[in-house]
């Protein structure tokens, strides 16, 4: 009888090679695999997830800057050779100077002189947070009324020998003013007491308390009032005295005419 032989199996001495041969056949497909499908014509895809959106309210503020202030003061506030550097200067010192018209500056000059102001209250309070931002200094000042005669005194004692008794201002050293208060407002005049504009000095906390800012800003208001003459030329309000001595000088000079028209009738 014939013996069969068994069936011969195949060899699996080399299972790392039958791995390594479907890793390249799923590398292969893979791209293709992984792929997204496409999109059926007509069909919109996702939309795009927006990635801007409204400025918020420090841009404003910063635009403005960029704008109107960095070119001479440099874009972080640093300062340059046109302009200083604004970094501690203050709320108080920026809400004064662009309030009052002084800046931004239209041309280089030693003294910016008050003006119409270049920004809407809206725009100010924007510009004013966003220099806030490089530092400190002095805030806005929150006035509030004070003693009428306690603010005179004040006046008279720190205010009056260079802006004058009745505020009109006057003329200081190598061409520098002091100028006159009829249009500052009570937070402007607190503001200024504060940062010391110019060549005014500085009178912080230590030198003159809130309750004597109020008392300061309140004389200045009455004096603003007592500016609106009820009739006649108030002379620059320069006083009893000047303004009798110009009454004087006017009635003399009518007198002579009057004596000389009077003489030239008479030799006819």
């Amino acid at each position: 009888m014939r013996r069969t032989r068994p069936a011969t199996r195949l060899p699996t001495a080399y299972p790392h090679r039958a791995l390594a041969a479907g890793a390249v056949l799923l590398l292969a497909a893979g791209p293709v695999a992984l792929a997204p499908a496409p999109t059926p014509t007509g069909t919109a895809g996702p939309a795009p997830t927006a990635t801007t959106g409204p400025p918020g309210p420090g841009d404003r503020g910063s635009r403005l800057y960029l704008e109107s202030c960095a070119s001479c003061h440099g874009p972080q506030g640093q300062g340059t050779q046109l302009g200083p550097s604004l970094i501690d200067v203050g709320a108080a010192s920026v809400d004064f100077q662009v309030s009052t018209g002084r800046m931004p500056l239209t041309h280089e000059e030693q003294q910016p002189r008050r003006g119409q102001p270049a920004f809407s209250a809206e725009d100010i309070a924007a510009l004013v947070d966003h220099v806030s931002s490089f530092g400190g200094g002095p805030r806005i000042p929150r006035v509030a009324p004070g003693n009428l005669g306690s603010g005179r005194e004040l006046f008279a004692a720190n205010c009056a020998p260079c802006h004058g008794a009745t505020g009109a201002g006057a003329v200081l050293t190598d061409g520098w003013i002091a100028p006159p208060l009829d249009r500052a407002t009570p937070v402007q005049v607190a503001e200024a007491v504060r940062v010391g504009p110019g060549l005014m000095p500085v009178f912080p906390s230590q030198v003159l308390s809130d309750a004597q800012v109020n008392d300061l800003t309140t004389y200045v208001g009455r004096l603003r009032s007592e500016r609106l003459d009820r009739g006649g030329n108030p002379l620059g309000r320069l006083g009893p005295l000047a303004e009798g001595l110009v009454a004087w000088l006017v009635a003399l000079v009518l007198l002579v005419g009057a004596v000389r028209w009077l003489g030239r009738r008479a030799g006819r």
